[in-house]
């Protein structure tokens, strides 16, 4: 019988936790989409000991970002005639 409460406990703790992350009411999808990208620009995930480490993964996503919004930006001219 206490293995089942466990279990129902457990149940309704992820339920809740995916009422909260899909609810309109919380953080946005965007809002939590663009923090999410400007953490992982940002390299906060990274060791901030090791300044090598976190200005080379700075550096690099951002260039990445960078060339990334170029091809796009080079795929819609030529998607749309301009060229």
């Amino acid at each position: 019988m206490a293995e089942r409460r466990d279990d129902e406990a457990e149940s309704r703790r992820i339920l809740e936790r995916v009422r909260q992350e899909t609810s309109p009411g919380g953080a946005s999808f965007i809002a939590r989409a663009a923090m999410d990208a400007r953490d992982r620009v940002t390299a906060a995930d990274t060791d901030r000991a090791d300044p090598i480490e976190y200005w080379g993964t700075r550096i690099g996503r951002t260039l990445g970002f960078v060339i990334a919004i170029g091809l796009l930006a080079w795929l819609v001219y030529a998607a749309t005639g301009g060229g």
